[in-house]
């Protein structure tokens, strides 16, 4: 078994699959130059904590040995042979695979190059953009994002804790259009602005250049916004050319059935460059989430080793900032919610289909308010129950006691 991509999904898989049973060689190859590491801190406790923690690893030397895994850190797979079953590695290597698993990620978008230049803009992705960002925000400096969606919020979070100025730059007319429903996306706004971190929505740049030892970001309408660093944080694109390389069919993803299963039988994917059928929501989807790479990593590690299993995982997506947690169980749909307000403790909205069944909710307020009424919401979506919208509403009722119909 060969796995590409040593991130939560390479890593959760080579893991489940010798747990799953697997005796026979067990590869793993990632191109960063260091043991598998979890991304969500970056833009969180990495940025705030003192001392900044090191990489969260999720596979340590240790537990490598343990599994008896045969690791190519710091070597990119080049190109895939599947007449022959091989992977070309940077360095020379062919690797021989009977299945093959790829879990090759996702790439930041970056702004385009007619914006200019500067040495001072950058991604967030690795512990490198990571190490390099902290440096920059500290007290006093001023830090722009380019992006309102999860990791521009979180990086402005981050910054503002630790006493640096903000502005996020929204091209949209707000905050967070992919994913969060717009009332929410407002309280989140108002939280930052509360916070001290300036919101510019319907911002349009025009160009990005260095002056003396700052970065200038310009926009159309004239206004011009100084920074130490420049974050974008514009979504990603899944990384597929190698699979579009070998021949495997991709749009906006790998593309795999309900089993994970590529165009090839012999070749899987899973994690945030994956796209696959979702039985509830009838329609491809691909996810750039935490728990969606660790769980898809287990779906296709069982499916490698011949389970057949259908991946109906209810997708689930956290964000922190400040105090305050975003929950989202399910993909919110384009239409009226059902509001519970919980106070100054929160705001969760509840999506039910025609048949008063929950599709999909999605909070924001106290950690441990707004993740309890999401955690049962996503047993509520997964169980198919119809569900009274006057219940779903009142605070008081215990969303927990819904779970017996």
């Amino acid at each position: 078994m060969v796995v590409v991509g040593a991130g939560e999904a390479g890593a959760g898989a080579v893991t489940a699959l010798r747990e799953g049973g697997w005796t026979g060689p067990l590869v793993l190859i990632g191109s960063e130059d260091s043991l598998p590491y979890e991304r969500p801190p970056l833009s969180k406790a990495f940025l705030v904590e003192e001392p900044p923690p090191g990489p969260r690893q999720i596979l340590t030397s240790e537990r490598l040995r343990e599994l008896r895994v045969t690791t190519f850190f710091g070597r990119s797979a080049l190109s895939i042979d599947r007449s022959r079953r091989t992977v070309k590695i940077s360095g020379g290597a062919n690797v021989p695979y009977e299945r093959l698993l790829l879990a090759t990620g996702a790439s930041p978008r970056t702004l385009p190059p007619k914006y200019g230049s500067a040495q001072n803009v950058l991604t967030l992705r690795t512990h490198d953009d990571a190490v390099r960002l902290r440096a920059a925000i500290k007290p006093g400096s001023k830090t722009v994002v380019v992006g309102g969606g999860f990791i521009g919020l979180e990086v402005a979070s981050s910054a503002v804790s630790r006493g640096a100025s903000c502005v996020v730059l929204e091209a949209g007319p707000r905050l967070l259009t992919r994913a969060v429903p717009e009332v929410l996306a407002r309280l989140i706004q108002g939280r930052h602005e509360e916070a001290g971190v300036q919101i510019v929505t319907s911002a349009s740049i025009t160009r990005i250049e260095e002056r003396a030892e700052q970065t200038l970001i310009i926009l159309d309408d004239a206004r011009v916004f100084y920074a130490d660093m420049v974050v974008v944080g514009i979504g990603a694109e899944p990384n597929v050319k190698l699979a579009e390389a070998a021949g495997l069919s991709v749009d906006n993803g790998i593309v795999v059935d309900e089993t994970l299963t590529a165009s090839d039988p012999n070749i899987f994917a899973a994690g945030d460059c994956c796209s696959f059928p979702h039985p509830l929501y009838e329609r491809r989807l691909r996810l750039e989430a935490w728990r969606n790479a660790r769980r898809q990593a287990i779906t296709a590690a069982a499916n490698m080793l011949g389970a057949h299993q259908i991946h109906d995982d209810i997708p689930w997506f956290w964000s922190d900032q400040y105090e305050e947690t975003l929950q989202i169980a399910g993909i919110c749909p384009d239409q009226p919610a059902v509001h519970r307000d919980l106070g100054p403790k929160g705001t969760v909205l509840f999506y039910l289909d025609h048949d008063s069944k929950l599709v999909a909710a999605c909070g924001f307020g106290s950690l441990g308010v707004v993740a309890k009424e999401i955690r049962f919401s996503e047993i509520l979506i997964a169980r198919r129950l119809k569900l009274s919208p006057a219940a779903l509403a009142d605070p008081t009722m215990n969303i927990k006691s819904l779970l017996v119909g």
